[in-house]
């Protein structure tokens, strides 16, 4: 599965996140083939190269396009939280895509 983790500078806050989605997803059972972490810019740009995206929650709305592209986007309030992550992953149709 290819993951993407976006934040607004996509430095300290995406790379914390990456390291939480990660647990959650191997927690999970997922196998991860590539995980990128990136700034919103970069990451609308890009989030059509992915599965599914990470993002925090007030930056669902700039990943419209990917959904309507079938791309899975999970919102998170938490980017520290595995869990909250883990919980979220669970609330998508990912598991029966990738598992």
């Amino acid at each position: 599965m290819r993951v993407l983790v976006s934040c607004a500078n996509g430095s300290g806050t995406s790379l914390m996140m990456k390291k939480s989605v990660e647990k959650a997803l191997k927690e999970l059972g997922f196998n991860i083939t590539n995980i990128h972490h990136c700034a919103i810019s970069e990451g609308k740009s890009t989030a059509g190269q992915y599965d599914v995206v990470f993002c925090p929650m007030n930056f669902l709305n700039m990943f419209e396009d990917a959904k309507k592209k079938g791309i899975t986007v999970v919102g998170v309030k938490n980017v520290m939280s595995a869990k909250e992550i883990s919980e979220r992953v669970q609330e998508t149709e990912l598991a029966t895509k990738f598992k």
